[in-house]
């Protein structure tokens, strides 16, 4: 897969697990896994480009006597969200016709 291709679907699949709820890291990853690949080492510069983008927040909650960072997706984050699908819509087409309606 392009790797340019496969960052921005990483990028929209973070944004999807959060949309269901606020989580932290390892549970972002446990609930992308099954879907594309990735490793808690790709997720965090993820959420850090995100955060910066204003398309999620962090805050911390203390957890077994240590503060875990969790993520919150933005009404930027929703938008994206929505795009990436209106954009998928349209690539669906394209490979409609490309395939020959298949």
């Amino acid at each position: 897969m392009d790797i340019q291709l496969k960052r921005g679907l990483l990028d929209v699949c973070v944004l999807a697990a959060l949309r269901r709820g606020d989580s932290y890291g390892y549970q972002i990853v446990k609930e992308i896994q099954p879907y594309i690949a990735i490793s808690e080492s790709t997720l965090y510069p993820i959420l850090r480009r995100l955060e910066e983008a204003g398309q999620l927040t962090v805050y911390s909650v203390e957890h077994n006597g240590r503060l875990r960072k969790y993520y919150r997706i933005t009404p930027s984050g929703m938008m994206r969200l929505n795009a990436f699908a209106q954009e998928w819509r349209e690539m669906i087409h394209i490979y409609q016709f490309v395939t020959g309606g298949k």
